[in-house]
């Protein structure tokens, strides 16, 4: 019987297979993911009907696909789709996979061994746990999720100041606490039964995808159930790839995606969908490159926010101050007292330079007051400028092509 064709990342892009995930994986193109969030079977190993303490019965998980023969089987279908999901992360790619105490240290094992670089374990609190009803344990409460890179080398997409933000300005801690899907969110069959035993809440899927990825990412879900992670990826304007084995799941999560709200690409929701990340933006323009672009001068003075202290520029994009020398966010950081601390925002320069040459030319010519301006300012004039000259050089280029044409 000849081998099923490979899958072509284009035709499979906003899609959701009915297949088995590691077969349908090992047919996809290597490196071809940007981000893969994984929530595979927990193994529960239950054994009996877990009832309320009105005899009433739990839906609990079940299923077939939750059933495994032992550890031994487990561990080596875990083994298998990670493998897969490995080689279909590109360089910079990470992967989100979440779990319970039954089966996430054995994942995290796996994981290690395979040579995923381990960036944080986010612990999801349950604001609404489902209660321990036999009374012989604590109430868990908890799910832990792993977020890996692909090696220690991937220079992995973090969405800090996105997070922040989300955060009410605060930086995003590794404790999540978002209730469990219920009410409206859950979806469930025809005679009112929940259709999906762990089906995840929108808004852990709604962080974890604004976290690490940018409009346009292509992220796969090899376990994608009732279609949060395609949901939320449509909304955000991600391209998804969606995976399920059980035909009842994927036929919800299809109508439930038909449901759903695209992010679109028009110029409104295209700005509504763009990350502000200035950190990002930052390392495009370092300090130096303000002297070598004549908008400082070596020997020229910057001046703390407090006014307390004066550094002098450097011909080689450092700032000294007496016997000290040290980039403007290390000399900052030491003479403000901290650990760390930001020189563009730290450090002002005089205004009066290019005050006086807006001011023009002539024996008429009135000295404008001298400015105390921080020195972000002067880097974004240079972003400015430079990207002006860039998109100047391609209309350039695209004129010369132009006239090349005309004469050939």
């Amino acid at each position: 019987m000849p081998s099923p064709a490979p899958l072509q990342i284009g035709s499979i892009i906003d899609t959701l297979i009915n297949d088995e995930c590691i077969s349908t994986m090992a047919r996809m193109p290597e490196k071809s993911i940007d981000v893969i969030f994984a929530d595979p079977p927990y193994f529960l190993q239950l054994e009996k009907q877990l009832r309320r303490p009105n005899e009433s019965a739990v839906e609990g998980v079940d299923n077939s696909w939750d059933n495994f023969a032992g550890f031994p089987q487990y561990d080596e279908f875990t083994k298998e789709w990670l493998i897969q999901a490995k080689r279909l992360l590109k360089k910079n790619g990470t992967i989100w996979v979440m779990g319970s105490y039954h089966n996430i240290y054995r994942i995290g094992t796996a994981m290690q061994n395979l040579g995923f670089w381990l960036l944080n374990d986010i612990i999801w609190i349950k604001n609404n746990p489902m209660p321990n009803f036999r009374g012989r344990r604590f109430t868990n409460a908890h799910e832990t999720i792993l977020w890996c890179a692909k090696n220690k080398n991937s220079r992995y997409l973090f969405n800090y100041r996105a997070l922040k933000q989300l955060n009410d300005e605060k930086q995003m801690r590794s404790d999540w606490y978002l209730p469990i899907c219920s009410g409206k969110e859950r979806i469930r069959t025809s005679d009112g039964k929940t259709l999906h035993p762990t089906q995840k809440p929108v808004a852990l899927l709604y962080r974890i995808v604004l976290a690490s990825t940018k409009v346009g990412d292509i992220i796969l879900d090899p376990f994608c159930g009732s279609g949060t992670t395609a949901s939320i990826c449509k909304s955000l304007d991600r391209r998804y790839i969606g995976i399920e084995r059980e035909y009842e799941y994927i036929e919800a999560a299809k109508r439930r995606l038909a449901n759903s709200t695209s992010g679109g690409t028009t110029d409104a929701t295209a700005l509504a969908l763009h990350l502000h990340e200035p950190r990002a933006q930052a390392r495009d323009i370092p300090f130096a490159a303000l002297v070598e672009n004549g908008l400082l001068s070596p020997g020229e003075k910057l001046e703390s926010g407090c006014r307390q202290f004066q550094a002098m520029v450097t011909s080689d994009g450092t700032l000294a101050y007496q016997q000290r020398r040290a980039s403007i966010h290390k000399m900052a950081a030491e003479l403000a007292g901290r650990e760390s601390c930001n020189g563009w925002t730290y450090w002002y320069y005089s205004g009066e330079k290019n005050a006086r040459e807006e001011a023009g030319s002539g024996t008429n010519r009135k000295k404008k007051k001298t400015q105390r301006v921080p020195l972000d300012v002067l880097r974004q004039t240079l972003r400015t400028t430079l990207s002006q000259k860039q998109n100047d050089n391609s209309c350039t280029i695209d004129d010369e092509r132009s006239s090349q044409k005309s004469y050939s």
